[in-house]
């Protein structure tokens, strides 16, 4: 190891190293120090079980707070969107970098958008959550369609395209971005059609809680905007008492008055995998400045869903 260099742990995926080196960059930036990445296999990276039937929640984090815990990483980044609603209290989310795209995207073969897709198309996906989304809107649209629940990398579940298995898959948008194939999308799912993952397409940073001099050099890469909103919609998600793999959307935005930024709404979905029953509410208030202010945001649209009836369409819950 180099002298004087930050240990950041991190998944072994494409994926994951390129968000990872992304990182390191942005750190060596801010701290004047190398950074160093140490691959960490994570439960969800070695399992071939569905995330619904391994819990989902913490499976690609759990090992990566553990390395922090012995004190064999400095700082791990996570997908945002993957990590527990509830923080160790041994650990500080030190920084939230400014989010991606958030959207869901389809890669389907012969360039197909999906509204274009034939009668009896087979889009794959490993998530609940779009499974639920696209079943809803077909039933509504006159589309035919099945989904298909897939596993694996993005090289994984393209090929399964490009080897015709499948005519199309669903991705997101920020890790094709990241990973630079942006360009093999062949259509971005509006967030009317589909919302995504609450935290979809935002970083978060971890380290020791009590290491005040990191959280606050790590810090300097927050960026407030975003932090608030992954805030709120993880605190719907928290409130719903739903895990990572269960079928929740959810999407945090600032509305514009004028020139300056008046509003932040806040949307959710729940729905059966199948698209039969959904429950879609949103509410907007003033631009949290607290974390307490985001958080309220959250649980009051979490009460107005179950109030309609949304625990019932969540099949299993977070253990």
């Amino acid at each position: 190891m180099t002298d004087n260099a930050l240990r950041l742990g991190t998944r072994r995926s494409k994926l994951a190293m390129a968000q990872s080196g992304l990182v390191a960059e942005a750190v060596s930036r801010v701290t004047g120090r190398p950074v160093e990445l140490v691959e960490i296999t994570t439960y969800g990276d070695v399992s071939r079980e569905a995330l619904a039937q391994i819990g989902g929640t913490g499976v690609f984090v759990t090992a990566l707070r553990d390395a922090l815990a012995r004190g064999e990483v400095d700082f791990a980044v996570h997908s945002l969107k993957d990590l527990p609603t509830s923080q160790p209290e041994e650990l500080a989310l030190a920084a939230v970098p400014e989010r991606e795209d958030p959207r869901d995207v389809i890669v389907a073969r012969d360039a197909l958008k999906f509204t274009d897709l034939p009668r009896g198309a087979r889009i794959g996906t490993g998530s609940p959550r779009r499974m639920a989304q696209l079943n809803a809107y077909a039933r509504a649209h006159g589309l035919d369609i099945e989904t298909v629940p897939i596993r694996g990398n993005i090289d994984t579940r393209v090929g399964y395209v490009r080897e015709g298995r499948l005519d199309a898959v669903v991705l997101a948008a920020a890790g094709l971005n990241r990973i630079g194939r942006i360009d093999e999308v062949t259509d971005f799912l509006s967030v009317d059609t589909v919302l995504p993952a609450p935290g979809q397409g935002a970083l978060a940073i971890e380290c020791a809680a009590d290491n005040a001099a990191l959280v606050a050099v790590l810090g300097e890469l927050d960026d407030p905007s975003t932090r608030a909103a992954v805030t709120a919609e993880r605190s719907l998600l928290a409130a719903l008492e739903a895990g990572c793999s269960a079928p929740v959307g959810a999407l945090a935005d600032l509305l514009a008055g004028g020139s300056t930024v008046k509003e932040m709404r806040l949307r959710g979905v729940v729905g059966t995998t199948d698209g039969s029953r959904t429950v879609q509410l949103s509410t907007t208030g003033p631009v949290p400045q607290t974390h307490e202010q985001a958080t309220a945001l959250g649980r009051e649209l979490a009460a107005e869903m179950l109030a309609q009836g949304a625990a019932g369409l969540m099949g299993e819950r977070a253990l």
